[in-house]
Formats: structure tokens, sequence, C-alpha cells
């Protein structure tokens, strides 16, 4: 399908690529999120969509019929989250297969929030592997057999797996490690966690060329894509600084939202999205390539993709 083909030439390309995550909602509907994307124009803003599934382990509509229904709405291609949490081999590859007819063909391997954290009661995860297992899966796939090695009738569409990694770490080298495998693996592109400083932008760059180093067939090619999750509220930054593993905010952007909070919550919001807004300007001088997470805030996405 040529929106794909043209998803990963502007990603392997020297020209900005911007991709917008949408999150499910907890109801049987996905047009209020579509809804939102036309109100802002957004479809005309980036060069395509992901759609979450399950984040947090928290029940949401399915995130391959999310998928479905916005390229079906905008004509641009989406990157469907998949997770080991909820799903064994069998179930993942029959999902791999149902979504390869109505081509969703780009697929965010994902191991999964802990199924602790659900919203329903005594729920367990699955997890029969991590991402990687995912990226296995489909790399059998695009060698026209399934995991256990059968051949396919009908050889499945191309598909293109991209993949995850924390954004920091006490011990950055286990980051470097952990793309190597994920580009032996195949990925197309590895989107980071959340960035909030320029220097962290600039050490994950360098490990994940570090990373590539040795590959010479089509993984030399794989892309690194900066997370951006934007801040305008003391209380985010503070619970993303305290309680999320992986993501490093800060002191300047703590101390800024702080005195911004004592003036008003106006201060507060102008001033998180002005250091959002400055982020993600460096970030592009950097790198062109950046994914935009604001948990569905998509006026705060019309504010800062340009």
């Amino acid at each position: 399908m040529i929106l794909f083909n043209k998803l990963i030439k502007k990603l392997q390309s020297d020209q900005k690529y911007i991709t917008l995550e949408t999150t499910p909602s907890h109801e049987p509907i996905f047009d209020n999120i579509i809804s939102k994307i036309k109100q802002y124009n957004l479809d005309k803003k980036v060069d395509g969509f992901t759609t979450t599934d399950n984040p947090l382990a928290k029940l949401k509509y399915n995130s391959f019929f999310a998928a479905l229904k916005l390229q079906q709405s905008f004509h641009k291609p989406v990157i469907a989250t998949l997770s080991m949490r909820d799903r064994n081999k069998i179930a993942l590859q029959s999902d791999l297969l149902g979504a390869n007819d109505f081509d969703i063909r780009a697929i965010l391997s994902l191991t999964g929030d802990p199924a602790s954290m659900s919203d329903q009661p005594r729920t367990t995860g699955v997890f029969e592997g991590n991402s990687n297992m995912l990226l296995e899966i489909i790399n059998s796939f695009n060698n026209g057999m399934d995991y256990s090695g059968k051949l396919f009738k009908t050889k499945p569409k191309q598909i293109y797996p991209f993949s995850v990694v924390n954004s920091y770490a006490k011990n950055m080298n286990k980051l470097q490690k952990r793309m190597r495998k994920k580009i032996q693996n195949h990925t197309v592109g590895i989107i980071t966690q959340p960035v909030y400083d320029i220097d962290n932008a600039k050490e994950l760059l360098s490990l994940f060329n570090a990373a590539k180093t040795g590959f010479t067939d089509q993984r030399k090619d794989a892309q690194l894509i900066i997370g951006i999750f934007p801040i305008t509220k003391l209380r985010t930054a503070q619970f993303l600084s305290a309680h999320v593993p992986g993501i490093y905010v800060p002191q300047l952007w703590l101390d800024k939202l702080t005195i911004a909070s004592k003036i008003s919550v106006q201060e507060e919001y102008k001033v998180g999205l002005k250091l959002s807004q400055n982020l993600i300007d460096e970030v592009l001088k950097l790198h062109p390539k950046i994914h935009i997470m604001t948990a569905n805030q998509f006026d705060i996405a019309n504010e800062l993709i340009k």
C-alpha cells in the first residue's frame, strides 16, 4: 500500500517526519477522536498516526479498529500498537493476519504495562515473551511463514515493525543493548519515551548510531524517533519525574513550572507550552524525526506542530 511506502521513505530520508499518538477511549466509538483531528486539520500537519493498545492495562477501544478508522478517514498511514501483555502467540499472529487483510501494516511492538495496573478485576497478563518476540513473529510473516515456520498459502503483505525504548536510564549503555536487539530483529523505527532535554536526545541518538554499527542489510536504515510529551502542568512534570521510570525531567522544567503555577493556571500553561515548543524546535534541528504524544489533547498538538 502506497501509504506505508511513503511513510517509511519519509522516515528514512533527511526530511522532517512527525507522527501523532491517538488513544482510543473507554467507549464503543472512535469518531470523537476523528472529529477532533478534523477540527484542527492535524491530518495535514503530520505524516501519520499511532493508536495505543489499552495503555496502563486500562480497557479501551481496540487499537487495530481505531487504526482502520483513521486510515479510512484521512488516508494517512497508522502505526497500530500491539501488546504482548494481552495475547499469546496464537492470538498475536491471528490479529496480524486479519489486520494484514485490511492494510493495517505498521505495528508498534510493545511488551505492555503490568496487568496489576488494570481497571478490570483479577486481570492476569499473558506475557509469553517481550516485544522482541513480536518483532520475530513479524519478521517470520515478512518471510512468508508463521512463527512455527509453517508457510502461508498466501504470503502476507509487507509489515513494518516499530518498537520503543526508554529515554533515560542510570546506565545508558543498557539502552544501547536494547536498541541493538530491536534493530537485530528488524525494527524500522524505535520511538523513545518522552525526552525533555536536548542533551538527553543527543545521547540517545549517539547510542542508537552505535547500536546500528555492523549492520549491512536493510537494518542499517532503521531510524530513531524522539518521543515528545508536552507538559503544561506542574503536577504532570512532578508525576513523570517521580513515578515514571525511564523518563528524565530536568530541574529547570520543574523550577519554571513551579514559579508559573504560583502566578496563575494560564501562566503555568503558557510556560509549559513554551518549554515544549523550544524543545521540539531544538530536537528537529538535531534530528527531524519526532513522535508527539498529547493524551488526546489535540489543541496542544495543534499549537506545537508547525
